[in-house]
């Protein structure tokens, strides 16, 4: 892994990173509600959109990881019993204290992970909105009764599990880090965030902004690399583990905690499909197909539409358009409010995108627009991919089996909407799909047809709140965003009582 290539240094080798902007104080882990030197040393973190170290994180190990999750057992028990609405009103805080430095925590993960500050800034107002969301759901908790007969009362209740482990993904991370916290929170768990080791910085500074809110144990921050996560996902005491990442690591996390009969819930990749009939809007399918591809992040998004099935009878109109639509995302620097695409989170992670692109040109796929490095003079210290189209793709190549998380579109013709239907389910992954005609019988046959948990018609990218998110096949388990989620995250008692 790349962080094993990263430089390991000591506490004494610690250099304030030279900056102009400002960098979270704190770089240790936070549990028992304070900060604490991580026996597992220190790994340098890095700007994606120069290169540049920006100074040494927190690496936990197995021992901090026990040390973490015995602080949020002890602090189980005080923190279930508390009432919902005072649990609510305590989220609600945090939810003010995001806006109000949402502006910072922006700039932090541009800085941290890539992606442009403008969007980042919408990240941060997102995880607040979940956080008010979860808190005005806590009163849903709710168990059932049932008739017994006479002298005899039977209800269910439902309670929370106890220490929740997740563990996030780089694209969104202060996003991801304090709005998943929110839903176990709400529902009465102890909650351990392991923030991603590519860019941790977010997640510190959103822990020393809200430090004193929440009881000691309530939430803790525990950021590292494979350790960290493997010892989290087996701990005894975490009845409950959440990943949104990769296939491959999700598999893993669910080995681990088969070991123990762990609940856990997964949001993985995808290669999600994005299907044009013929009697579509082609400016809103063009529209469209650019803003599923999320160009911003690079594509670096498990949501992306990263295969685009076009009849054969519009295909040429739509794919003119579509270049030229592209033309609006151009790679800069991150921390630039002006910048429309950001850099790729890792030089491993621009290699593995490269890589992939050179592999279509070998498979035999038309490179229809970028597929380089950006030669602008300010980026060459970055990593940065330009907007990728491919075009004369089939559906047997691995650019368009594998999820390339990068920002890398490949375009596939039809003219059979059986064979169609058949390509769009034939990969592992089922987590988004978007379609788009004008005939609502066909938008509704189609729907049902593709093997995904998240459809758009008419429109692709954007997320409802309420709604739930989350996947088919080896895209994951459960759904988040919804009361599914706050629902998930407990079980449920009965109780008979013969009076």
């Amino acid at each position: 892994m790349e962080q094993q290539l990263q430089q390991r240094i000591t506490p004494a080798a610690r250099k304030p990173a030279a900056a102009p902007f400002p960098l979270p104080k704190n770089r240790d882990l936070y549990y028992a509600g304070a900060w604490h030197k991580p026996q597992g040393g220190y790994l340098d973190t890095v700007n994606p959109g120069t290169g540049e170290s920006l100074g040494p994180c927190a690496e936990a190990n197995t021992a901090d990881i026990n040390a973490a999750v015995a602080a949020a057992h002890q602090a189980f028990p005080q923190w279930s019993r508390t009432k919902p609405a005072d649990r609510a009103a305590m989220l609600r805080k945090v939810a003010a204290i995001l806006r109000a430095n949402a502006t910072e925590l922006a700039m932090l993960d541009a800085i941290n992970c890539g992606n442009p500050v403008a969007e980042m800034t919408r990240d941060v107002l997102a995880a607040a909105a979940q956080f008010d969301f979860f808190a005005g759901l806590v009163t849903e908790l709710k168990g059932d009764t049932m008739p017994m007969g006479d002298g005899v009362v039977n209800l269910s209740v439902r309670e929370p599990f106890g220490v929740v482990g997740r563990i996030v993904a780089y694209n969104h991370p202060l996003m991801f880090t304090a709005a998943k916290s929110a839903a176990p929170l709400a529902a009465g768990n102890t909650v351990i965030m392991k923030p991603p080791y590519q860019a941790p910085l977010s997640a510190y500074r959103f822990m020393e902004l809200i430090d004193g809110i929440l009881p000691p144990g309530v939430l803790s921050i525990m950021s590292g690399g494979t350790e960290c996560g493997s010892a989290l996902a087996a701990h005894p005491d975490v009845p409950y583990v959440s990943l949104i990442g990769s296939v491959p690591t999700g598999r893993a996390v669910a080995k681990s905690a088969a070991d123990r009969l762990k609940h856990v819930s997964l949001e993985l990749g995808g290669k999600n499909p994005c299907i044009v009939y013929p009697d579509a809007d082609i400016e809103r399918a063009i529209t469209g197909a650019v803003a599923g591809m999320n160009f911003t992040w690079c594509g670096q998004s498990c949501g992306s539409t990263s295969r685009l099935f076009l009849h054969e009878s519009i295909h040429d109109e739509v794919v003119a358009g579509l270049l030229k639509k592209i033309g609006h995302y151009k790679p800069g620097i991150p921390t630039d409010p002006a910048t429309t695409m950001g850099a790729i989170v890792s030089h491993a992670q621009q290699q593995k995108i490269l890589g992939y692109i050179d592999l279509g040109i070998k498979e035999g796929a038309t490179l229809a627009c970028g597929g380089k490095v950006p030669s602008e003079p300010e980026l060459q210290g970055g990593f940065y991919v330009e907007p990728t189209v491919f075009t004369g793709v089939s559906q047997d190549m691995r650019i368009a089996n594998e999820e390339v998380f990068g920002p890398v579109l490949s375009v596939i013709k039809w003219n059979d909407e059986e064979a169609m239907l058949e390509q769009v389910n034939r990969v592992e992954y089922g987590l988004t799909a978007a379609i788009f005609t004008k005939d609502l019988a066909k938008a509704h046959r189609t729907a049902s047809r593709v093997q995904s948990g998240f459809i758009w018609v008419n429109n692709a990218g954007p997320h409802f709140m309420g709604t739930g998110y989350g996947g088919y096949k080896q895209s994951g388990i459960g759904r988040e965003e919804s009361i599914e989620e706050l629902l998930a995250f407990t079980q449920s008692k009965n109780i008979n009582i013969t009076l």
